[in-house]
Order: structure tokens, then sequence, then C-alpha cells
């Protein structure tokens, strides 16, 4: 990736957000109800922050590797299809850089976030690694035998997100609604009398913090024009997102802080994140750090 200019600095990012009357995040193994942690915060996985990333990218038109089934723009199916379909023949030659290149120049959610790329191996399988004479163990035999089961190319991306959590401890509203569904036996009758919960969270304030790291946004190609398309979409991560978990505008984006640090002497992340405290309010304060001061972004 060296033929390409990448990121010239490093940059840590705060984003600060209400929650109205909304499920921001359903945890599955809970019936869907709003995450809480332990001691009674709201909590929005940095997974599913990604996911809001990704789709805000590729609604800006950008090439996007892993995308949800409702925004799938291609025919490709799995994850897997994709990657054959786009990069087969780099796949097939099994070179792991260049299976990295080809990834990072074709999806930019893959050299910001990176990406595992597992497929099977062709290599002849064979059980046990052998030994050798006197005893020692066959290492190009056990290699062969760890090969056939598959191989793993890992890209680590510069990108980096915390989960968010919620400025507050917050109680999770439930209510009782009916279901319509389909009737078994006609196909075409409509039955009215299956129960179910709806859940929320009445009025939150959460906030997260991510940061972007020049060293590894050289192995990927992470550009700074990269760094700005995440920029540019923070202040709108919840435009185009809803549902009935969700309605439009119950989730909103109330402030953004970006720090740009030049490469050499820097402040580590943990200091920089700490250095802002959020109220309960969402008002936010800083506490100094000389010679950075972040940019700060209004969200609506």
């Amino acid at each position: 990736m060296s033929e390409k200019q990448t990121l010239t600095k490093k940059i840590d990012f705060a984003v600060i957000f209400r929650v109205k009357n909304a499920n921001p995040n359903g945890n599955p193994l809970d019936g869907n109800r709003p995450r809480i942690t332990d001691q009674g915060l709201g909590e929005v996985s940095d997974v599913c922050i990604k996911r809001k990333i990704r789709d805000r990218l590729q609604d800006a038109g950008e090439a996007i590797f892993v995308q949800s089934d409702d925004r799938r723009i291609d025919d490709y199916e799995s994850l897997k299809k994709r990657a054959d379909g786009e990069i087969g023949d780099v796949l097939k030659g099994g070179n792991p850089v260049a299976i990295r290149n080809a990834a990072c120049a074709k999806w930019l959610d893959v050299r910001a976030f990176g990406q595992v790329f597992a497929f099977k191996s062709e290599k002849p399988h064979k059980a046990k690694g052998g030994k050798k004479s006197g005893g020692e163990e066959n290492e190009e035999e056990a290699v062969d035998a760890a090969s056939s089961k598959g191989v793993s190319i890992p890209i680590r991306g510069p990108v980096t997100v915390f989960p968010a959590f919620s400025t507050e401890r917050l109680t999770v509203s439930s209510t009782q609604i009916t279901k319509s569904v389909s009737s078994e036996k006609t196909g075409d009758a409509r039955s009215s009398d299956t129960m179910g919960m709806k859940h929320r969270i009445d009025n939150g304030v959460y906030w997260f913090t991510g940061s972007i790291n020049p060293q590894l946004a050289e192995r990927t190609g992470f550009t700074d024009a990269d760094a700005e398309k995440i920029k540019a979409l923070l202040p709108r991560l919840f435009e185009n997102d809803a549902s009935s978990a969700r309605p439009d505008g119950s989730m909103s984006v109330l402030k953004v802080f970006w720090w740009e640090q030049p490469t050499g002497n820097m402040y580590s992340s943990a200091r920089v994140h700490g250095s802002l405290n959020v109220a309960v309010d969402g008002t936010a304060t800083l506490t100094p750090l000389e010679g950075l001061e972040p940019e700060e972004i209004p969200g609506f």
C-alpha cells in the first residue's frame, strides 16, 4: 500500500447522542430488551456502532464488504461469495499480503476496521505430525495437518470503536402489544390474539469514543481522505436508520469531538478520551491538554 499516502496523523473522536422512546440496541439473549450493564447503565455495542458507520458510508456511495441483508446492493448472498466474486483470483493465490492489499483497495470498511478472510486449504490432510529420527516432532507434517483444516488471513484495521454507555442509570419501559400474524390453516386469515412485548428507553444520553491509528493505517492503506469520510458521517450516524424499534428522530447525535495529533510525541488515546466528561444532560466539559484542542462538531 506504499504507493498511496496513508494517514499522516493520529486521530481520536467521541460522539454524544440522545435516545428518546427507542430501543438503541436490543439484546437477543434478553428478549431483545435494550442492553443494560450490571451497573444499570445503558449500552450500545461497538458492533452495532460499526454497523451504522458502514451503512452511512454505503449511503455515501462507498464500497462496503460487510453489507447488511436489507442494504445489499449486489447479488452476493454471503461474505464468502462476495470475496470470491470480487477478489477470487487473489484469494486462490493464497498470498496474505496480496489478499490484504486487494481487499483494502476494494472495500473501505476493510481498510478501516479490518477483516478475517478464512478459506479451506487444498493441502492433503495428515492426521499426525509424526516423529523424526531422534524423537523430534516433524514440523512440516504438523503444519500440513493444521493447514488442511483451513486457513485464516486476518487484516487488522486502524479504526477502533468503543461501546457506548449512558451517562446515568436507566430503566427499561416495556409495553404489551398485540401482533397480527398469518393463520397457519388458511394462510390468508389474520389472527389478533398473539401477544408480544415491546421495550424502550424513555430518555437517555449515551456517548462513545474511538481512535484511528496511523501505524496500522500504513498496512491497510487508510488515508487522510478516508478519515475525513468517517468524520463527516459521525454527526449523521442515525440518519436513514429508522425501524419500529427506533422511530425516525428518536436517536440523535448531540455533539462530536475530533482530535488530531501529528505523529511523533502524542498523547495516548486513554488520556485524550479521559479528558472529556459528559454530564447527564449531554453537556460536555474538557480537561485541557497542552497543544491539543479538539474540533467540536454539532449534531443537529
